[in-house]
């Protein structure tokens, strides 16, 4: 007999609702401060899960800081593929959830129609990527970045520190959300080093590319063997394998979403910080304090959504002159002098 998958047992448990609800306090996480935990937040990770050091985590970061300050009760679910999306979301909307979280675009049609199903939850969706077909109902805030202005400034750092006047950029799956990570990268590099290369290449076509550290690893090794010296990658744990091919060619590497110097200290050269954890802990903020509102929330410099690494030990290796002028041109892109397209 084939072992059921992930999908297969979610709606079991949907149609078994009324035997198998646990109590409205009775939730995996409990909560540890305030009064909150009759309000209860479901979250449903991107590709890669938990333990990737950058998107998934960030957005785990912010539901764990609303649960310590609001006393919300939370449940997180992994999928494993495409059914098991929809599925994971529907379980906690049946559920009676107040909010339910997709991280990631690749729920943006899945949550559309959840939504529409359960108006009487409230839905959020982090990179939410509009239909063009289906309004968004009411109850559904697609939390959007403009991470070409993030992308922007490290672009910015990479053509300012590179010595052969060459770098690269690794994606995860080629698609506009990551391309834009791209636009904003080589712009940046060009604004500051009018004749620096920059090599792009994408680990592939499907969700999978943002988990093949191999992969991430492999490109990585050719565009350095190519010439570049600095490396931004935005491809999820793909880029882990970016930065070990950094650390053995003795380039630079940059990191994405999160600070991911730890990850490999002494190579990892600055981070573009995407702040999926404070979003994920606003709009939970938003659904206690009655202020949620469907529609798409955009988030950039400007509203501190976007930002690179540039403080403290993490920023160590960058030097002081680079920091201030990388510092300039983020004013600039704040105040409209400087305008970074997607």
């Amino acid at each position: 007999m084939s072992r059921p998958t992930l999908a297969c047992v979610l709606l079991c448990l949907t149609a078994a609702l009324p035997l198998l609800l646990p109590s409205r306090h009775d939730t995996p996480v409990e909560p540890t401060s305030g009064e909150r935990a009759d309000v209860r937040v479901g979250l449903v990770f991107d590709v890669g899960g938990r333990g990737d050091k950058s998107f998934n985590d960030s957005a785990y970061a912010g539901l764990e800081r609303a649960r310590k300050d609001f006393g919300v009760s939370v449940e997180m679910i992994e999928p494993s593929g495409a059914e098991d999306r929809e599925a994971a979301m529907r379980l906690f909307a049946a559920r009676g959830f107040n909010l339910v979280v997709g991280v990631g675009f690749i729920f943006s049609s899945d949550i559309l129609v959840v939504a529409g199903a359960f108006p009487a939850t409230s839905f959020a969706c982090v990179d939410y990527a509009p239909s063009p077909d289906q309004p968004m109902p009411s109850n559904l805030a697609g939390l959007v970045f403009r991470e070409e202005e993030g992308a922007f400034l490290v672009g910015a750092v990479a053509g300012l520190m590179s010595r052969k006047q060459a770098v690269s950029f690794v994606g995860g799956m080629n698609v506009p959300l990551i391309r834009k990570f791209e636009a904003g990268y080589t712009a940046g590099v060009a604004h500051v080093c009018p004749t620096c290369r920059v090599l792009s290449a994408y680990a592939g076509t499907t969700p999978e590319a943002f988990k093949d550290p191999a992969k991430g690893e492999a490109i990585a090794t050719s565009q350095i063997s190519a010439g570049a010296d600095v490396v931004f990658h935005a491809a999820g744990s793909t880029g882990l394998g970016v930065f070990e091919a950094a650390r053995d060619m003795k380039a630079w590497a940059i990191g994405v979403d999160s600070d991911q110097h730890d990850e490999m200290p002494g190579t990892v050269l600055t981070s573009m910080v995407k702040r999926v954890d404070v979003v994920v802990y606003d709009v939970v903020k938003q659904v206690l304090d009655g202020s949620f509102a469907g529609g798409l929330h955009g988030f950039g410099l400007k509203e501190e959504g976007i930002g690179y690494v540039s403080e403290g030990p993490h920023a160590a290796m960058m030097p002081d002159e680079v920091r201030s002028q990388v510092d300039a041109i983020r004013a600039q892109v704040i105040a409209g002098t400087i305008r970074v397209l997607p």
